[in-house]
């Protein structure tokens, strides 16, 4: 049934003369390179607990969905079934196993985290879910991804926002306890790249190939899974010894947070390819990511401390 709904959407790519595939590749495209831009903004510039709370839900569906991802090591519809041609480009987007979808428990996360966090703005929030639901759809309708691998993304994507929500809550009452879930996320982090590393997976060949290579599959894991440590020793270090307040929407906030948001965009185009040449694809990824979150969430908060002459609280 899964495949012969991607069939069918691929009938109307090819009868509609994929006019509406480049539309497809851009909302996707935008849910994984551009759409984390706008949590780290509210989390700069408007109100610290909710960006924090978006960037923990998105670490925490991410890692999660690349557990899943490696552990059921479910190939890609176009490998199950040759009659499955993606989209244009949408192959290179594919860079790991099939379920879940990574696209989608990105889009989720974060567009599900700023409609949970503006949900006084029903405006905001039904466009969010729509913006997360096609992001999902945009999945199948270029062929990279079955429906099963959208909606259990979009379920790990809800339960994330359900933890960290309670999560979030009991900290706020008990704010004294902040650190062992921190130091709990830290370890099931390692944990979870030690697993990654030495689990077996699958080897299957056809006509003499190596059908999916699992070197090449882990790649995303150790990106995603280092969230699970980069984001709380990024928090634990602001908190303790940082601990500055939003920028402000004025003019002067918003220029010193826009002017945050060029270096972040070269790092994310580019240092990626670099680590990977350096340290390997593995740690390579690993340690890119350990440097977005560490300068987002912990690194530039100092410079908008100072600039913006924050006193510690």
């Amino acid at each position: 049934m899964d495949i012969e709904f991607l069939l069918l959407l691929q009938h109307f790519r090819e009868a509609t003369n994929n006019v509406f595939t480049p539309f497809m590749e851009h909302v996707s495209h935008f849910s994984v390179h551009y759409l984390i831009i706008i949590p780290v903004l509210i989390y700069w510039l408007l109100n610290k607990e909710k960006g924090l709370y978006i960037l923990a839900s998105y670490s925490l569906s991410c890692g999660i969905n690349d557990i899943i991802k490696l552990s059921a090591c479910v190939y890609r519809p176009w490998i199950k079934d040759p009659r499955i041609v993606p989209a244009g480009g949408a192959v290179k987007s594919a860079t790991g196993y099939s379920f879940p979808s990574g696209h989608t428990a990105i889009a989720g996360s974060l567009y599900g985290g700023l409609a949970v966090s503006f949900n006084k703005r029903r405006a905001v929030t039904a466009l969010c879910i729509f913006a997360a639901l096609l992001t999902g759809f945009s999945r199948c309708y270029l062929g990279v991804h079955t429906p099963q691998d959208v909606l259990a993304a979009f379920a790990e994507t809800a339960l994330a926002l359900y933890i960290v929500s309670k999560l979030f809550a009991y900290i706020k009452a008990h704010p004294e306890k902040e650190n062992i879930f921190l130091l709990v996320s830290f370890i099931i982090g390692w944990l979870g790249i030690i697993y990654i590393t030495f689990k077996p997976y699958p080897t299957d060949f056809s006509d003499g190939k190596l059908l999916v290579d699992p070197q090449k599959m882990m790649n995303d894991g150790y990106a995603d899974i280092c969230l699970f440590i980069a984001f709380p020793v990024s928090r634990f270090i602001e908190k303790t010894f940082i601990k500055f307040e939003p920028a402000g929407l004025n003019a002067k906030g918003i220029l010193i947070c826009m002017a945050g948001i060029v270096p972040l965009y070269f790092m994310m185009k580019y240092m990626g390819d670099a680590l990977d040449l350096l340290l390997g694809s593995h740690f390579g990824h690993f340690c890119s990511m350990f440097i977005l979150v560490f300068y987002c969430a912990a690194l530039y908060p100092i410079v908008i401390k100072i600039l913006c002459n924050k006193k510690s609280v």
